[in-house]
């Protein structure tokens, strides 16, 4: 028995997949260039970037490191 005609049809290309290889290197390029780097409160502040990581560590209650128990 044979398969319909659709069963093998990719799905269509879409968003990145779609774009042109050099446009979608323009848009990597550029990367955070549209924030101002006095919004760019990470990249000023270690401390703070370290602990919004802790914090968002915490709250995902991922694997590592576990608080030993007393």
């Amino acid at each position: 028995m044979d398969e319909p005609k659709d069963a093998k049809r990719k799905p269509a290309r879409r968003g990145f997949a779609a774009m042109d290889p050099e446009r979608r290197r323009e848009i990597a390029r550029r990367g955070g260039a549209s924030v101002p780097g006095e919004k760019r409160s990470f990249a000023q502040n270690r401390d703070l970037a370290a602990n919004a990581g802790r914090k968002g560590g915490a709250a995902s209650r991922g694997g590592g490191r576990r608080p030993t128990p007393n």
